[in-house]
């Protein structure tokens, strides 16, 4: 291998890694929510359940969440430019096409569940807490499970694509005819 694509495999390395780890810290987000914060808020009456839910949605809005939550795709999709021809490249690939569905889901179905529980007002004028939380709970929580499943396939991907990139290849002199019968 020359300098520079020593240098471009190692720069390829700390991308699917950081790539991995960020895809991990999501996956892990959505999880919790679905193993502990949405069957915790279960037990909440309406009201209470409406506004946790709101400010939920208000504080995880913030740059350290959405570096991971933008950057795990961003990286992801460097990741797979620089694989080319690489023995990970369709892992990287699959882990790119669960990460746009994860995003899609979020988009489409989870943020518009979350602006319309905003939009009800504040929990304690809402007329009817129940009615908005039925409109929203089974909705969001199946919706984020989805996402927590294709998010951690993105994860064992990338996991999977790092068990490939790392794999030492053969020296095209070993691997030649010559190679293999020399005798010493």
């Amino acid at each position: 291998m020359t300098d520079d694509s020593t240098k471009r495999r190692d720069a390829a390395s700390w991308v699917l890694g950081a790539a991995t780890v960020a895809t991990g810290l999501i996956a892990g987000t959505f999880y919790v929510f679905a193993c502990a914060v949405m069957p915790a808020l279960a037990r909440s009456d309406d009201r209470v359940f409406i506004e946790v839910m709101r400010n939920i949605d208000e504080v995880i809005q913030n740059p350290v969440f959405l570096l991971c939550f933008l950057g795990a795709p961003l990286l992801t999709a460097v990741a797979a430019r620089w694989s080319r021809g690489g023995p990970e490249r369709w892992w990287v690939l699959a882990a790119l096409a669960a990460h746009a569905l994860a995003f899609t889901v979020t988009a489409v179905f989870n943020v518009p569940l979350n602006n319309g529980l905003a939009d009800a007002g504040a929990p304690a004028r809402i007329a009817d807490p129940a009615a908005v939380r039925d409109r929203f709970e089974d909705a969001w929580v199946a919706w984020n499970v989805v996402r927590t499943l294709l998010s951690t396939l993105a994860l064992a991907c990338l996991a999977g694509a790092l068990l490939r990139h790392r794999r030492p290849q053969a020296s095209a002199y070993l691997a030649s005819a010559a190679g293999s019968s020399a005798r010493r």
